[in-house]
C-alpha cells in the first residue's frame, strides 16, 4: 500500500482537518472553532498522506513570530495538527511528513519551528526540545489569601463584554509579549481566538466572562474566565476556570487575582496554563493549597543554527564552539563558533576550529528560550564538554531571568 504526500487543495480542507479530528478522538469541533481554524491555516503551509479517496495523515505549519531573549520577534513555523490515522501507523507517514515539512520550513526563511505536544514522547526525535513550561494551579479560595502590594486598592476592576474589551486586551497583550520568550506576537486574524467560546467546550461552566483593571482610567490588564456553579449539602462549591490573565504592573495583576479568588459561591480557581514564575505565588498565604503542578509547554527547534542564535541575545559575553549533531535537518550539522559582546549582541558563524561543546540540535532547541540550563543537560549526559569551563561560559550566557512561557493554544 502506498500513499501521496502533498498539501491539500482548497477544496480538500473539510476532509483533511477531519482526519486531524479522528486522530484526536473523533469529536468534531464546534463550527464556530472550525470556521475559525480554517480562516487561520494557509493552505501552502499545509500537507498530508492520502491513500486513495482518504486523508490519512496530517501537518500544518501557522506562520508565527515568537519572542526570543532579548525581545525580538523570530519568524517561526507554528507547527499544528499533526496526525497519522491509526490505519496506518508505523509506516514512516509522520517521519516523512516531519522530513519534509522542516525543509519548506528552512525554504520560507523561518530559523525556528515551534508546537506543543499532546505526548511529549513524538517530537524529541525530529529535533524538537521542550523549552518552556506551564503552570497548572487549583487554589482553594477558603484557605488561600493574597499579600497584595501597595496601590492594589487604587485599581479598578470592572466588567466588560469580551467582545467590546478586544481592543484593551489586545494592547496589554502587545506591550508585555517583548518581555516573555516563546510569547507569539500576535498575527493577523489571531485576535479572534480570545473571543472563541464554543458551547461544547464550557465543561459546564458559564459563557466567557472579562474584567478590566484600570488605573488612573487607562487599562492597565485584564482576565478571561468562566464560572462553573456546583452545589453539595454544606452550600456553594463553584469554580473559576481562568482562560487568560495579564497585567502591565504588580498593582493589577495583584487586583485582577483578589478579584478572581474573591467571587461569591465559588472554591476553587483553576487555572490551566500560567507561566511557571506567575507572580500570584508569590502573593498566596499558601502555596500547598493551590496544587502547584508543572508541564511541558513549548516545543523548540531550530531549523538554521547560524540564524536562530544570532536571532537572541545572551546574558553574558561568551566565545564558544559548538558542534552541533542534526541528522534530520543535515544543514545544521557541524561546528559553528557562537560569539556575544558585552551587550549580547551575537555572531554564529561556521568554523574549523575545535569544538568546545558537543550536542544535538534538540539540546539547542531546549535552552534557547533561556529557561533550561545547559548545564543541567550537561549533568544528564546530554552535552559533551570538549573545553573545561564551556558549559558554565556558555550555560550562563543562555540564561534569562523570566521563565519562557506560550500564553495561547495553536
Amino acid at each position: 500500500m502506498t500513499t501521496e504526500l502533498r498539501p491539500p487543495a482548497a477544496a480538500e480542507w473539510d476532509a483533511w482537518f477531519g482526519c486531524t479530528e479522528r486522530a484526536f478522538g473523533g469529536v468534531g469541533s464546534a463550527p464556530e472553532r472550525r470556521e475559525l481554524f480554517a480562516a487561520l491555516t494557509d493552505p501552502a503551509r499545509t500537507l498530508g498522506h492520502r491513500d486513495g479517496e482518504d486523508w490519512v495523515g496530517t501537518a500544518g505549519a501557522y506562520r508565527f513570530r515568537v519572542t526570543v531573549p532579548g525581545g525580538a520577534a523570530v519568524p517561526a513555523a507554528g507547527v499544528t495538527m499533526v496526525s497519522v490515522a491509526a490505519t496506518h501507523r508505523r509506516r514512516g507517514l509522520l517521519t516523512s511528513m516531519m522530513r519534509r515539512q522542516l525543509a519548506d520550513v528552512h525554504a520560507w526563511g523561518e530559523p525556528l519551528a515551534v508546537l506543543t505536544a499532546s505526548e511529549p514522547a513524538i517530537y524529541g526525535r525530529f529535533g524538537y526540545g521542550a523549552a518552556a513550561r506551564e503552570m497548572r494551579l487549583r487554589i482553594d479560595t477558603a484557605r488561600v489569601r493574597l499579600d497584595v502590594p501597595p496601590g492594589t486598592d487604587a485599581v479598578r476592576v470592572r466588567y466588560a463584554s469580551p467582545a467590546a474589551a478586544l481592543a484593551a486586551c489586545e494592547d496589554v497583550y502587545a506591550r508585555l509579549a517583548p518581555g516573555r520568550p516563546g510569547t507569539p506576537v500576535r498575527q493577523p486574524g489571531w485576535d479572534r481566538l480570545a473571543l472563541l467560546d464554543p458551547e461544547q467546550t464550557r465543561e459546564g461552566a458559564s459563557p466567557l466572562q472579562c474584567v478590566l483593571a484600570e488605573r488612573d482610567g487607562r487599562v492597565t490588564g485584564y482576565a478571561t474566565y468562566r464560572v462553573r456553579p456546583d452545589w453539595d449539602g454544606a452550600g456553594p462549591r463553584g469554580s473559576v476556570l481562568l482562560r487568560d490573565l495579564a497585567a502591565l504592573d504588580p498593582a493589577s495583576c495583584a487586583a485582577l487575582w483578589r478579584f478572581l479568588l474573591g467571587i461569591d459561591l465559588v472554591s476553587v480557581v483553576e487555572c490551566r496554563n500560567r507561566p511557571a514564575d506567575d507572580a500570584v505565588l508569590h502573593m498566596v498565604s499558601d502555596v500547598r493549597r493551590c496544587e502547584v503542578h508543572l508541564r511541558d509547554g513549548l516545543y523548540v527547534r531550530l531549523v538554521d543554527v547560524g540564524a536562530a542564535l544570532e536571532a537572541r541575545s545572551y546574558r553574558a559575553p561568551v566565545d564558544v564552539v559548538l558542534d552541533v549533531e542534526d541528522a534530520f535537518c543535515p544543514w545544521n550539522a557541524g561546528r559553528w563558533r557562537l560569539t556575544a559582546d558585552e551587550k549580547g549582541v551575537a555572531s554564529c558563524r561556521r568554523t574549523e576550529d575545535p569544538a568546545d561543546l558537543a550536542l544535538s540540535v534538540r539540546e539547542l532547541g531546549t535552552a534557547y528560550l533561556g529557561g533550561v540550563p545547559l548545564s543541567g543537560l550537561a549533568a544528564a549526559g546530554r552535552i559533551r564538554e570538549k573545553r573545561e569551563g564551556a558549559v558554565a561560559e556558555a550555560s550562563s550566557a543562555f540564561f534569562t531571568e523570566v521563565e519562557p512561557w506560550c500564553p495561547h493554544e495553536f
